[in-house]
């Protein structure tokens, strides 16, 4: 039998293995409808359809997150699955950057296979939908992975080439989410300053200043002037949804697992390094200190300004991870690029995020060891209590996801919903002033129902002034709510899909209800596909 080594191309094959096959398992599963998916499709199916961000509609964000989306668009047609397609390439984007950083970093082979397994389990695995918090960091990925060649890189072209495709990603990366990019250009920032201070080249930091700042003006200019009122939240009406109590208390408060990882790694260096002066010249090592700490503090930022949903931050485990087993493998003298140690470091890695992939062989296992339930107290039941059944669920109101069902609707195609959902569509189809209408009829649909555009379809509304999605004093403001309200007051809608929310905050204005109960006529209401179904869907007509 052949010694087992992890020379040569072998640890490349096998992290692109894990990076590609994860990242694939979603392609051959169904989904239910997800919260909040409707930003991800309108946007997509704005930009696909040729209309411009800022022109035809206003976001607070730049139109980042909807590229690939929009792109997968064009290649497999406006489908919610589409948007499954799209994350997937986005995943293998993500594990290949991170692996990247890895090799740039100098970490070796054992722990950098390891690394890509925490990452893809820990951050990459779960994320099947597109999300604008999970896009900006995957942006950054790519950007700290050419910046990262570009500071390693002898031949001064690739150097400046690597360069400038690092700051088109960190500029992604904030024309995605202002806050992960903004912290992402930051870390860029200090890395390229410690390398200059390191080689003596002391034009990168400006000439990487200066390439950011080219891609700004080319994928700014053209969308002035009302990119400005969109992408600024400090001018009226727009106002700062944070405090400084929020951060003091989520960090201090709780981040436990971001504590614990600063603890490790400052422990590790101090155990390692004996001399910090001659330390500070290693710049690999250096640099990877300042990666490790740079993505820990951003993580702790992160979950505070962007906490939607609220475990968007973990992309921090994975290079904590890599950092601390670095140290922690050098100074047991493990060589960990054998075969036994490996071994048994991927199965305690398998066995550490066996969250995400227990809940898919756990279905087998309910089948093969069936939990004794009751639904309620009664005959022969009195004394079945147990973990499953312990409180009852009184709340009429909630429809558990096994009943939810598909709908015939393409755009909906292989995604489930609520049964009241699905009929609550085909009636919308069925209306006289869809069917007699064919194309012309003017829609207002402020619900999570956006593919009914595409199914129906209508023609979206356009004007720099027409938000993309409906949040007051998130995605709108008073200024297009008194537009919609005299809409509504003036008839202008021939078809009016509303949902009504009333335990988010204004997620669809409050206030327009109110005004379509006074000037239009309900003729169907049904539950909206979230989990729990605690929101309805109001259809009005002239």
């Amino acid at each position: 039998m052949p010694k087992f080594s992890l020379k040569g191309s072998r640890p490349a094959i096998a992290e692109s293995i894990i990076i590609i096959a994860l990242a694939l398992v979603p392609l051959f599963v169904t989904f239910p409808y997800r919260v909040n998916i409707f930003l991800s499709w309108e946007g997509a199916y704005r930009i696909s359809s040729g209309q411009i961000p800022f022109r035809d509609f206003g976001t607070p964000l730049g139109y980042g997150f909807w590229i690939f989306p929009a792109l997968f668009f064009k290649l497999f047609g406006p489908e919610l699955i589409s948007l499954v397609k799209a994350q997937v390439l986005l995943n293998i984007m993500a594990g290949f950057a991170f692996r990247s950083i890895m090799k740039s970093m100098g970490v070796q082979p054992g722990v950098r296979l390891l690394s890509v397994l925490v990452f893809v389990l820990s951050y990459s695995f779960f994320n099947f939908w597109p999300w604008y918090n999970h896009t900006v960091i995957v942006f950054e990925l790519v950007g700290l992975s050419f910046l990262f060649r570009a500071l390693f890189s002898d031949s001064r072209i690739r150097k400046y080439g690597n360069m400038l495709v690092a700051a088109f990603f960190i500029f992604l990366s904030v024309f995605t989410k202002q806050d992960g990019g903004g912290m992402a250009f930051m870390l860029c920032l200090v890395f390229v300053a410690y390398n200059s201070l390191q080689t003596r080249r002391w034009l990168d930091l400006p000439i990487f200043v200066g390439m950011f700042a080219l891609v700004a003006a080319i994928m700014i200019l053209p969308l002035m002037p009302g990119f400005g009122y969109w992408f600024n939240h400090g001018q009226p009406p727009h106002s700062s949804r944070l405090a400084v109590n929020d951060f003091t208390d989520e960090i201090f408060g709780s981040s436990n697992w971001i504590k614990a990882y600063v603890v490790l790694v400052v422990l590790c260096m101090v155990a390692k390094v004996k001399e910090w002066g001659a330390w500070l010249q290693q710049r690999r090592e250096v640099l990877f200190a300042l990666l490790t700490l740079g993505i820990l503090g951003e993580a702790a930022i992160f979950q505070v300004t962007s906490y939607t949903p609220p475990d968007n931050n973990i992309f921090f485990h994975s290079f904590a991870f890599a950092f601390i087993a670095s140290y922690l493998f050098e100074l047991l003298k493990i060589n960990i690029n054998s075969f036994r140690p490996l071994l048994g470091a991927t199965f305690l890695v398998l066995f550490w995020w066996s969250g995400t992939w227990w809940k898919y062989i756990g279905r087998f296992t309910d089948r093969l060891f069936p939990a004794q339930e009751a639904a309620a107290a009664g005959p022969g039941h009195e004394n079945v209590v147990n973990r499953h059944n312990y409180m009852l669920n009184n709340d009429t109101t909630d429809v558990p996801v096994s009943s939810w069902v598909y709908s015939n609707l393409k755009p909906f195609r292989k995604i489930y919903m609520p049964a009241s959902t699905v009929k609550g569509m085909e009636n919308i189809m069925a209306l006289p002033v869809v069917t007699e209408k064919k194309g012309d009829i003017k829609v207002l649909n402020m619900s999570e129902l956006t593919p009914l555009a595409a199914a129906m379809p209508y023609k979206l509304e356009t004007g720099p002034d027409y938000p993309l999605w409906y949040h007051l004093g998130v995605g709108m403001f008073n200024r297009q709510l008194a537009t919609f309200t005299q809409k509504i007051r003036d008839h202008h809608y021939d078809l009016v899909i509303y949902e009504y929310a009333p335990t988010l905050n204004n997620f669809y204005p409050f206030a327009l209800r109110c005004e379509l109960k006074q000037h239009y006529h309900q003729v169907d209401s049904f539950l909206a596909p979230r989990r729990p179904t605690n929101a309805i869907i109001e259809v009005y007509v002239k």
